[in-house]
């Protein structure tokens, strides 16, 4: 495969960005332009359901430093749409534009799912995705204010945590019967649970949102399919994201049922010079012999480095571990892996209720996914029990010396 003269990347967040500076880490000469809607330069994300939201920064991870993109001949192209992908000709028509390319990289992201319920189009119903969407939020988590969350996932758990940092009035709706219950299963999920409450955060789980309420244009409170209301100051709602794959459906890529862009093991999609990575790529994982499609900070950064290589001829596969991390309140916690909380056996190394422990998840005795929480220094033995699915027995998971179950 010649190399390419000219890569376009769709998308300015961690993973496009994290590929066009790799492509020049790895020597390409040739044009890259960057596009994408963003209206800042690209960023990480992480930063705003944690230091921004907490008030500890007004300033995200910048993925590169302002001047990166010019001293690097990165064309950058902010607050510009792509809207039409042209397979046979190589082109992608961009704010009006139609640009070539030899190869093309998709990193177009997620954006936040919306309820399909009356009131859901109320206009301060508040979502957290963007910069300004999280220094927005900040404002509004003050002394007393009351907030209803609605989605008791990492982002709904973690914004719960700065607003009562900030002395707000919480309360978090979720129709499953824990927090992070579909991560983390009943066990783990109470851990969470109790943390918050006994922070001061109210749960009303096991309960869904059958309407929006309002007066005069603005949201007030939320009503639950119970009948019972609660009201707000704030109403935010965080109940994941969906990837943005329009443009890649309307090329005719394949697509994954249910979600996400097919790609191979090195990120090509089923067309050949078109690659996906981040939030959109359902990704056939060589170790795990399924599509896996993770929308945390480490599969962008890490996806976005490694197709670099791949856009240049190489055709290496992309095998790295789903990772991601969470602080709430004084927890940290680290999480490796791809588990099913509901069909694997979990073994808890530590103690749950003192927050210090480490919890594994089996499969037909080998290591599926581990995550530490206030332990930090097994981290690179957990990698490698993860990483090679190692088999161990549970009580030496529970209490032998990690670092010598590595084989």
């Amino acid at each position: 495969m010649a190399e390419p003269r000219r890569i376009v990347i769709v998308g300015t967040g961690l993973a496009g960005a994290s590929a066009a500076g790799a492509l020049r880490e790895q020597g390409f000469a040739g044009d890259v332009l960057l596009v994408g809607e963003q209206r800042y330069r690209p960023y990480e994300l992480p930063a705003l359901s944690k230091g921004i939201l907490l008030g500890d920064t007004e300033e995200p991870d910048w993925v590169h430093d302002e001047s990166f993109y010019a001293e690097k001949n990165i064309e950058l192209r902010l607050r510009t749409k792509a809207t039409a992908i042209h397979l046979g000709d190589r082109t992608v028509d961009v704010g009006g534009a139609t640009e070539s390319w030899d190869r093309l990289v998709l990193a177009t992201g997620s954006t936040p799912r919306r309820l399909r319920v009356p009131g859901a189009d109320f206009d301060d119903i508040r979502r957290l995705r963007r910069l300004d969407d999280a220094r927005d939020l900040r404002k509004e988590f003050t002394e007393g204010r009351r907030v209803v969350i609605v989605g008791a996932g990492w982002i709904g758990c973690e914004a719960a945590a700065a607003a009562r940092k900030h002395g707000a009035d919480v309360t978090v709706v979720d129709p499953l019967p824990q927090p992070l219950h579909r991560v983390l299963g009943d066990t783990v999920g109470g851990v969470f649970r109790r943390m918050h409450e006994a922070e001061g955060v109210t749960f009303r789980l096991g309960v869904g949102v059958a309407e929006y309420v309002g007066e005069n244009g603005h949201a007030t409170a939320v009503r639950l399919d119970d009948g019972s209301e609660v009201a707000g100051d704030v109403l935010l709602l965080a109940v994941g994201a969906r990837p943005r794959t329009e443009l890649a459906h309307e090329a005719g890529l394949e697509m994954s049922e249910g979600a996400g862009v097919d790609v191979d093991t090195t990120l090509r999609t089923s067309a050949p010079d078109v690659y996906a990575v981040g939030d959109i790529a359902a990704h056939f994982h060589p170790r795990y012999g399924q599509r896996v499609r993770v929308e945390h900070w480490a599969n962008a950064k890490d996806q976005g480095a490694h197709v670099a290589k791949n856009l240049l001829g190489a055709a290496e596969p992309y095998t790295a571990s789903p990772y991601f991390f969470s602080d709430q309140y004084d927890l940290g916690m680290e999480f490796r892996g791809l588990a099913d909380p509901f069909a694997d056996e979990l073994v808890v190394r530590g103690d749950l209720e003192g927050r210090e422990f480490i919890a594994f998840w089996l499969r037909d005795g080998a290591v599926r996914a581990a995550m530490n929480v206030n332990m930090w220094d097994d981290g690179d033995a957990l990698a490698a029990l993860v990483d090679t699915q190692a088999r161990v027995e549970p009580a030496k998971l529970a209490d032998a010396d990690l670092a010598g179950l590595v084989g």
